[in-house]
């Protein structure tokens, strides 16, 4: 089995728009993949079903031998235990330092003292910030908020590094900064990396796989994509 199984997966809201159709996806472990599309093409629903904000209608999605399509409410925390997501807004906690919002998530976790230390100036240290650990978020620049947030997502070493749009916000010479924290973490520590992106200039530079979604439908998967008015 791969790290992520989609099989016949399809999204359809209570509105009656259907997100997804048909889907059917295999990444394997240590990949690098850019999901690609037009605004409401159905990439963010296929991001949400990995880490369970969304359920499909109908088929299985597996992450890591887990089915998420059946997993319990009660169990999503031992999937996401897994997982490490990143946004475009941050979400940092304002009032916490740099090393305080990234020992949160181990503290949720349950680790202690000596083993939160050191997992956080770790992860500190990988996206170049172990400099900025008394600083608070506000004192930072965007890039830097970012990369905050991307030591917080990797700091309970995940299998698989979900990214929504995480250069949004970002001016394109940041984007490439953050762009290549991402990349060393993929090559370095061999984590998965899904990253759903509007940004044409970061995938036609980085040349990784592609997968295009359009209304709903997987309609190219390209090794060494580019991203060309949403097609490769």
């Amino acid at each position: 089995m791969q790290l992520i199984e989609l099989r016949n997966v399809n999204k359809r809201y209570p509105n009656g728009v259907t997100a997804l159709a048909d889907i059917d996806l295999e990444i394997s472990k240590g990949e690098f993949v850019f999901i690609i599309g037009a605004s409401g093409s159905g990439k963010s629903t296929l991001i949400k079903l990995l880490y369970r904000q969304e359920k499909p209608t109908y088929g299985e999605v597996f992450v890591g031998g887990i089915n998420v399509a059946k997993l319990r409410n009660g169990k999503v925390y031992k999937l996401r235990r897994k997982l490490g997501i990143v946004f475009q807004d941050y979400k940092l906690l304002p009032k916490l330092t740099v090393y305080e919002n990234v020992a949160f998530a181990l503290e949720m976790y349950g680790l202690k003292g000596d083993e939160i230390r050191k997992r956080t100036i770790r992860a500190l240290e990988q996206v170049g910030l172990k400099d900025k650990l008394r600083s608070f978020p506000d004192e930072l620049a965007g890039g830097e908020q970012q990369r905050v947030s991307i030591a917080r997502a990797i700091v309970n070493n995940p299998k698989v590094l979900i990214c929504d749009e995480p250069t949004g916000n970002l001016d394109p010479d940041t984007s490439m900064e953050v762009m290549k924290v991402i990349e060393d973490i993929n090559k370095n520590l061999g984590t998965t990396i899904i990253m759903a992106t509007h940004d044409k200039d970061i995938v036609n530079r980085m040349k990784k796989r592609v997968i295009v979604i359009d209304k709903g439908l997987v309609k190219k998967d390209i090794q060494k994509g580019r991203y060309r008015n949403e097609s490769v």
